[in-house]
């Protein structure tokens, strides 16, 4: 760790408050030269930090700039290790972590960046990435499995996405399979994974899960055609400036919970029960072809299994679903019970 992310740890640690020169070079045992050289680099960082006199340095408690010192101290102490590498911007974290993977970055290395301006989501579309109110991580694994399992990663992340939401804000979140995050009826959170396969074995070399949450409304708002679709899940402004971090280490926290555990797939009854599907009338697209029909479960295989309207029943695992968002989904601003 360098002296500036030593410098940020200890004023993280007691944010709102200042804390002296002195005290800060005697902790980290450097001169106090070297404590106000890095208190310049993080101001010129964006980190809003003040000198008082006779008090020393205080980082404001609005300070909302994601770092790994503002996020580990919500990790469980069994993922402290994690590699956590935060950037101001990237083109997208997936492809960034790809590479990564491809040149032996070890499982666990997590890439996390304030803004994409390359964003990617399903069927190649872009993901729009704003900076200051949203999440976009990416997870590298190297899981045991092999790739007919992967959709497991997919619906996993999404109930640890779901279960952090809800522990961290309130809201109640359910889950579009198959990789789609709705509060207040609108999406919230689109899950990427992607994967590199070991062809001789037959099994993943590396997985990568993406995961690109809006906390709030962009200051700009969302571009003409998501504004329909896309929510945060506050409005902008309306959050505490610690709750990015929050939702980042519960996310992980929750993740691992069941990664750890993997085969139990203790996660797939929360999965179905957190649907928005389940009983609809839903249009699926597979391929070139557009199907009406009625969404009934998910089954084992984490597959939504449709019955179509001459009374065939196919289970599915991959496809793009749409349907109207149910009107018991909206909260209008409730907290979960």
């Amino acid at each position: 760790m360098s002296v500036k992310q030593h410098v940020l740890s200890v004023l993280v640690k007691h944010k709102g408050n200042s804390v002296s020169g002195a005290k800060l070079a005697q902790e980290l045992s450097i001169s106090r030269n070297a404590v106000w050289k890095a208190i310049k680099i993080l101001q010129g960082e964006g980190y809003a930090i003040t000198a008082v006199p006779n008090k020393g340095y205080c980082l404001s408690e609005d300070n909302d700039i994601l770092s790994g010192e503002s996020i580990t101290p919500y990790l469980a102490e069994n993922l402290k290790h994690l590699n956590l590498e935060v950037h101001k911007s990237v083109t997208s974290t997936n492809t960034l972590l790809k590479e990564a993977a491809a040149g032996g970055a070890s499982e666990g290395t997590v890439l996390i960046a304030e803004e994409q301006t390359g964003g990617r989501g399903r069927m190649g579309r872009n993901f729009y990435s704003p900076a200051k109110t949203g999440i976009y991580m990416s997870i590298l694994l190297r899981p045991k499995l092999t790739a007919d399992d992967a959709l497991f990663i997919t619906t996993s992340a999404a109930v640890a996405v779901a279960r952090a939401i809800e522990k961290t804000t309130g809201y109640d979140a359910k889950i579009k399979w198959v990789n789609d995050i709705y509060c207040n009826g609108k999406k919230v959170c689109g899950i990427l994974t992607e994967a590199g396969v070991d062809f001789e074995g037959g099994g993943l070399e590396y997985c990568i899960v993406g995961i690109g949450l809006n906390v709030a409304r962009p200051l700009d708002d969302f571009p003409a055609e998501l504004k329909d679709i896309a929510a945060g899940i506050f409005e902008t402004g309306k959050y505490s400036s610690e709750l990015r971090s929050k939702l980042i280490a519960e996310i992980l926290n929750q993740f691992w919970n069941y990664y750890s555990e993997f085969s139990e797939k203790a996660f797939l009854e929360e999965y179905r029960k957190r649907s928005l599907l389940i009983g609809r009338e839903i249009h699926v697209v597979t391929g070139d072809k557009l199907l009406n029909a009625t969404a009934m479960d998910i089954d084992e295989n984490a597959r939504l299994i449709v019955k179509l309207p001459d009374g065939e029943i196919k289970a599915l695992s991959s496809g793009e679903v749409s349907v109207r968002p149910p009107n018991h989904c909206r909260i209008d601003g409730q907290k979960a019970h």
